[in-house]
This record gives structure tokens, C-alpha cells and sequence, in this order.
């Protein structure tokens, strides 16, 4: 006689512990703050963002954050593309800021100030910023001098197309260095040296570029002021170079103009254009 089959134990599901509602909190909080710590970074560094009329004020006379002074002047600067009547209110604080510790702002500074030439006291701190110890804020203030047709800044713009040679700035193991070639940024680390206590010195570029050579092998000590590495200008400065040569260079120019007259990959067809028509003009003028 077949038998009645046994059903089987039923089989409870164990319920999962439940987060408490401090946890979930938590956790949120931390998802949140992933989120918008990004944000708030890109918000504060990001120099399209509009500022008001009180904002540009504070943001000028903000020792604490150079970055607040540098989004305040690309601003100016925009404002004075579209011949806006205000910003004559900031002038003073522009002919100031020519002198100021930080090279990014100094940078910024020569470059805003090129873009009104009827602007009190610019002409004479552009012509003070040639003197500057940093290259590119020398360059900018020579770039901005041409739109007030003054060609004194003539050999800093030609410097901008030459290549910079970084010194060592002590003696030292080299032990790291970036590969030629790389791209590189300015004040980007091009190689680390190491002295005899074990503390260790970054390099940095004085400009954005390409790293040409490290002129030094890792392993091997320097002295002070021993070339270390060689960055070639990147496009943008090469390019603002030449365009204004084409206005102010003379024929001993022409040496620092004809190496980006070739074809060859690292040159830009825009910017090769631009040093043959820019080698026209300078021999035109001495005809």
C-alpha cells in the first residue's frame, strides 16, 4: 500500500538586518558629498563663472585665494571685450596688481591690460612688467605693448619662440625625470632631484610646451645652474609670438622665426603659415 509522502520542513527565509536610520543617513551623506565635493571644486576654479560687480570687487582685493584675484581679471578682461563702461572702476586695481607676488595673477594681469589701450596707468606698468622675473608674464606684457603700438617688448615676444633651458636650482642626485617629448604644463614637474640629506626638489617648467631632452641621465649629480632639461614652446605661445612679430620684428628676428617655417610634425600647418607670412613682413619693413 503506497504511502503518503512526507511533506517536506518548510524552510524560513531569514529576514536581512535592517540598516538603522543614523546608518542610512550616513550613507547618503557620504554619496552626497562624492557628488559635490567635484562640484564645489570646479565651481570655485572655474573662471567662466559670472561674477557680479561686488564679486569682481572682493575677488580683486583677495589676498587669501590668488585664484579669486585670477577669475576676477578674466572676467575684466571679457567685460572689456564688449566695451562694458563699468570695469573702468577696476583699472587702479589692475595697474596694482602688476606687481603682485603670485605669477599667475601678474600673467593674467598683462594680458587683460592689452585689451584697452586708453587705459590710465597701463601702458607704463606693461612696460614696468618686461623686467619681470617670470618669462610668460614677460611675454604677455610685450604681446599687450604691440596693441599699443609700442615695440620695446620686441626681444621679450622673441623670446617667447625660443626654447626654455631649465637650470638646476641646487646641487643634487637627479633620480626621476619625465621622458623627452611629453607634454608638458607650466610649472609642471619635469624631474626631481635628491641632496646628500635625502630631501628631494621638484623641477618645474617656466612654460607649457614639449620636453625636448633631459640633458642629465637619472643617477647622476649636478651643481647649481648645470642644465637640466629643454621645453620647447607649446602652440598657443609660438602662435601669439609671431603674429605680433609680423607687426614689430626686425631682421634679426627672422633666426627664432625659421625654425617653424618647417614641415614637420610638431609644427601646425596654422602656425607654419604664420611664420612664413610673419618672415614676409619683417623683410618687407627692411627693404
Amino acid at each position: 500500500m503506497p504511502t503518503t509522502p512526507t511533506p517536506a520542513p518548510e524552510v524560513q527565509a531569514k529576514s536581512r538586518p535592517r540598516m538603522s536610520t543614523r546608518n542610512r543617513l550616513l550613507f547618503f551623506a557620504t554619496g552626497w558629498l562624492i557628488v559635490l565635493m567635484p562640484f564645489l571644486f570646479w565651481w570655485n576654479t572655474w573662471f567662466g563663472r559670472h561674477l557680479s560687480n561686488h564679486e569682481i570687487s572682493q575677488y580683486l582685493r583677495d589676498d587669501n585665494h590668488p585664484r579669486h584675484i585670477q577669475h576676477a581679471l578674466v572676467q575684466v578682461g571679457e567685460r572689456m571685450s564688449h566695451h562694458d563702461p563699468a570695469i573702468s572702476d577696476w583699472y587702479s586695481d589692475l595697474v596694482r596688481l602688476a606687481s603682485y607676488r603670485v605669477e599667475e595673477v601678474r600673467n593674467t594681469d598683462a594680458w587683460v591690460m592689452g585689451q584697452d589701450t586708453s587705459g590710465t596707468g597701463f601702458h607704463q606698468a606693461l612696460l614696468g612688467m618686461l623686467h619681470d622675473p617670470a618669462l610668460t608674464v614677460r611675454g604677455n606684457a610685450a604681446l599687450s605693448l604691440v596693441r599699443f603700438g609700442d615695440a620695446t617688448g620686441r626681444p621679450q615676444i622673441a623670446e617667447l619662440l625660443q626654447p626654455a633651458v631649465i637650470p638646476s636650482p641646487e646641487s643634487g642626485k637627479l633620480i626621476d625625470a619625465a621622458l623627452a617629448g611629453t607634454a608638458i604644463h607650466q610649472d609642471g614637474t619635469i624631474a626631481k632631484l635628491q641632496d646628500e640629506n635625502g630631501n628631494k626638489t621638484e623641477i618645474r617648467s617656466p612654460i607649457t610646451g614639449r620636453l625636448r631632452e633631459v640633458s642629465v641621465p637619472i643617477g647622476q649629480n649636478v651643481a647649481p645652474g648645470a642644465q637640466i632639461a629643454v621645453v620647447n614652446p607649446g602652440t598657443e605661445q609660438v602662435w601669439e609670438a609671431l603674429r605680433a612679430l609680423y607687426v614689430v620684428g626686425q631682421t634679426q628676428d627672422i633666426a627664432d622665426v625659421l625654425p617653424y617655417e618647417r614641415d614637420i610634425p610638431e609644427v601646425p600647418d596654422r602656425v607654419r603659415e604664420q611664420a612664413v607670412e610673419t618672415e614676409k613682413a619683417i623683410r618687407s619693413r627692411e627693404k
